[in-house]
């Protein structure tokens, strides 16, 4: 009989299914999703294979699960950052650092990847969340411009840019060391923060372009 780890069985199934699921992000950080079989994670989380087959029926609801469950954390830790910085273009570095890092940490296969690898409703599914992403940095930059911060622009063609970078930036930075990927980070800020046509006093603090 399997030791048990948590004091009841609805603590002991959440400790199972996230032992699974850090399983699971990890395969796909060092193997990536090609060739990764439910065996894998279930050697790698050091439980029965009958046990990942009783939490998620296929290694498809085993990826959507991973992606959700990633973006949750993300959006939650990224919303408690953005809280602290003192305007739009804080916030939009802040928004730029954060992605930098969690894409070349997650290791998720991009948007027309999964596309190929998941059925119609689970690409739904993660589009919903993706689309949360979108609402939070279309905010930053509405902020941006009504605040006189950036100039007038199509936000939702900015959205789309910014996260095409950040995805084409991301893909460059596998195997680069923390000290790397944190120069690496500041260049895509400097770059994108140029791109919405940013602008910053002697001190490097950014400042108003337009009257409110």
């Amino acid at each position: 009989m399997p030791r048990i780890a948590a004091p009841t069985n609805a603590a002991q199934r959440e400790l199972t299914q996230g032992k699974i699921l850090a399983a699971f992000g990890e395969l796909l950080f060092s193997h990536g999703l090609p060739g990764l079989t439910m065996t894998d994670v279930a050697r790698k989380a050091g439980v029965g294979r009958t046990a990942v087959y009783n939490y998620f029926a296929d290694l498809e609801q085993l990826l959507v699960a991973y992606a959700l469950d990633e973006t949750d954390r993300f959006l939650n830790e990224l919303r408690a950052e953005l809280a602290q910085a003192d305007n739009p273009v804080d916030q939009l570095a802040v928004y730029v650092r954060a992605q930098i890092v969690d894409l070349a940490r997650r290791h998720l296969p991009p948007g027309p990847a999964m596309s190929s690898v998941l059925s119609a409703d689970s690409y739904a599914r993660l589009s919903d969340h993706v689309g949360d992403l979108n609402q939070l940095l279309t905010t930053i930059l509405r902020d941006g411009i009504d605040q006189g911060y950036l100039p007038p622009a199509d936000v939702a063609a900015l959205t789309q840019l910014i996260h095409g970078s950040l995805s084409a930036s991301a893909s460059r930075t596998g195997g680069t060391s923390e000290e790397e990927l944190a120069l690496h980070g500041e260049a895509t800020v400097r770059f994108i923060q140029a791109g919405v046509g940013a602008v910053f006093d002697g001190e490097g603090r950014p400042v108003r372009i337009a009257t409110e």
